[in-house]
């Protein structure tokens, strides 16, 4: 009985002794696949705005009757996020309250403008069901000028008129990506860590 026992004990200890080294490997695994995956950031488009050289600077009504002159110096020192949506995208309603939460924490330096085209009626209703209290624009010109493909579309510009980023944005950290590239001076996430990459080999 005693042997049975002191050969179950010792049986049990080689397994936790086996799973406590398994524990420890995919710990390490965990480690080594966290520094290879990039993080993610806003994916630039060959079809966006061009990053680095002057926004196209429009002037556009907001749903409330209020003129925006969009691409243009900001008096205020601000920059400018130009996210645009459409009442029918999943992804973009989604978004809005991080778009809230972002913009309340960056409320000194940075300033929301919606964009969107299409019938002025759906819109107005979008804007009260969400009970929306960012700038809505209306503007076919601007998505065309600002070569907007797909959606939800982020583009930040900086208070001297230029963009600074832009991107097909899903998540929050897509959003912060755009704010990111540019306090790192490049025009993407993706551009930095191709840089990283290069500098490392």
């Amino acid at each position: 009985m005693n042997e049975a026992l002191l050969v179950s004990n010792a049986l049990l200890w080689v397994a936790v002794l086996v799973l406590a080294a398994v524990v420890v490997a995919l710990v390490r695994q965990i480690g080594v696949l966290h520094e290879r995956v990039a993080p993610a950031g806003a994916l630039s488009l060959a079809s966006g705005a061009k990053v680095g050289v002057a926004a196209p600077v429009l002037a556009a009504t907001d749903l409330a009757g209020v003129p925006h002159a969009v691409g243009e110096v900001a008096a205020d020192g601000r920059d400018t996020l130009l996210f645009f949506l459409s009442p029918s995208c999943p992804v973009c309603k989604a978004l809005l309250p991080a778009l809230g939460s972002l913009a309340n924490a960056e409320a000194g330096r940075l300033r929301v403008l919606f964009a969107s085209d299409g019938p002025r009626a759906e819109h107005e209703a979008f804007v009260a069901r969400e009970k929306l209290t960012f700038p809505y624009l209306l503007s076919a010109q601007l998505g065309i000028a600002y070569r907007v493909g797909k959606l939800p579309w982020a583009v930040l510009i900086d208070a001297a008129g230029v963009v600074r980023a832009s991107g097909l944005v899903n998540s929050r950290e897509h959003l912060e990506s755009l704010l990111e590239a540019k306090a790192l001076g490049v025009a993407s996430i993706q551009e930095w860590v191709a840089r990283e990459r290069k500098g490392a080999a």
